[in-house]
């Protein structure tokens, strides 16, 4: 499901009987909407939220009992290029609000977030060794960068299950919040974000992805080029204007004039 909030664009899953599960119908709609929200230059952050009482379980079990042979894996992981791909490099700034459980690849999806929050009743569980499956949906990328390979490993290995306070002292979270407020603190956050320099953020957002795969002397490099880049775009100019002029940038407004 697809709304606005001005300057937020705000998907959310939406299909709580399977607990959002990971269904190619799912799929298929988080990639449409990704795609709109990454070439409409009004949409300036986004924040992925879950209807009912879970985040998202993951695979979904149906589809797993009879699609998995190796050429129907094969064909759902190079479909990867078409959604989570994507939404891992969305060249603007993304909330993610987790309530309730996060499992498999539901946790996989939570983290591709810039920013987490997650509601006290929030559940992370990776699960995928209890079913003999590899952890996927992004979890062998982002896990170990966000919380170091030997606990990444701890976590994965021990099929460990992490409260929202666990997660937040371990790295995961940004902020948790209770449930009943969940929805509102993630929204507000992607809406302070979307006051910001939004399109220079997704620049720096992208650079910072190369940064543990790349030399120093390369990374500088990238934040050369990048500053140049930036420092050509009508945001930098007001936030120097409005730093000269000793008041708040107004990043937004410059969008209707490009």
């Amino acid at each position: 499901m697809v709304e606005r909030d001005g300057a937020v664009m705000i998907l959310t899953l939406n299909n709580p009987s399977s607990r959002n599960s990971l269904t190619s119908e799912l799929r298929d709609e988080l990639g449409h909407a990704v795609r709109e929200a990454s070439t409409d230059r009004s949409v300036r952050s986004v924040l992925l939220a879950a209807a009912g009482p879970s985040f998202c379980a993951g695979g979904d079990f149906k589809m797993l009992e009879v699609a998995s042979d190796p050429w129907a894996v094969h064909r759902r992981f190079a479909g990867l290029k078409d959604w989570l791909f994507p939404l891992i490099s969305l060249n603007k700034p993304m909330v993610v609000a987790v309530n309730g459980h996060a499992a498999g690849g539901g946790m996989g999806l939570s983290l591709c977030g810039d920013v987490v929050f997650a509601s006290e009743d929030a559940k992370f569980m990776a699960a995928f060794f209890r079913l003999g499956a590899v952890p996927d949906i992004g979890m062998m990328y982002h896990l170990p960068r966000l919380i170091g390979l030997a606990r990444a490993k701890t976590f994965l290995f021990g099929n460990q299950t992490w409260t929202a306070q666990e997660a937040f002292a371990n790295g995961l979270v940004t902020r948790v919040c209770s449930s009943d407020k969940l929805k509102e603190e993630a929204l507000g956050e992607a809406r302070r974000l979307a006051d910001g320099p939004s399109e220079v953020m997704g620049l720096a957002k992208q650079l910072m992805a190369r940064t543990f795969e790349t030399g120093m002397h390369d990374m500088f490099a990238f934040e050369g080029l990048g500053q140049a880049l930036a420092m050509s775009s009508s945001e930098f100019k007001e936030g120097l204007r409005a730093a000269v002029e000793k008041r708040p940038a107004n990043f937004a407004a410059p969008t209707s004039q490009k």
